[in-house]
């Protein structure tokens, strides 16, 4: 066996599914903000270290810088339900693989609804009880579909009340 066709990586460490990315999109995904932390308007970093075993379930966590309030319990939950992809190697070795990931906590920021203000043709139609109609033209910005008259759609809706 050439030494160039020999895997050189004898022991492959496990993947999140999607990558980076897709591991910060999940954590933001199912990261819920204490109560205790948002009362007591607690912000800060968890830093936990876990263990993944050979099936690439975290099964062992540790908290290494506390937040408090019960930001260290949510980080521990979200890291739980973590699931790692460990690529095949040559050997089928029955490793253990330890990580350390940072949670971020800050408190949400609100956003402020505006209500939009209602036309005030619909407010005199509804007075009279009339019908509300609306056309909608959908017009495509592809080259191709532009020239093609039939890619243009067209609905109408009509509301009564």
């Amino acid at each position: 066996m050439d030494k160039d066709s020999r895997d050189k990586r004898f022991i492959r460490k496990p993947i999140f599914r999607g990558g980076n990315k897709e591991f910060s999109k999940f954590i933001t995904a199912n990261l819920k903000y204490p109560a205790a932390a948002l009362e007591a308007k607690i912000e800060g970093t968890v830093r936990v270290k876990y263990d993944i075993d050979n099936k690439g379930d975290v099964i062992k966590t540790k908290v290494l810088s506390s937040v408090g309030h019960g930001c260290d319990e949510e980080a521990v939950r979200v890291i739980k339900l973590l699931k790692f992809d460990i690529p095949k190697g040559p050997r089928k070795l029955k490793i253990i693989f330890h990580r350390t990931t940072k949670i971020k906590f800050a408190i949400p920021k609100e956003e402020k609804k505006v209500a939009k203000p209602i036309p005030k043709q619909l407010v005199e139609k509804e007075k009279q009880g009339a019908n509300l109609s609306y056309q909608y033209t959908n017009k495509s910005k592809n080259k191709k579909q532009k020239e093609d008259k039939k890619a243009q759609q067209t609905y109408n809706y009509t509301v009564s009340w």
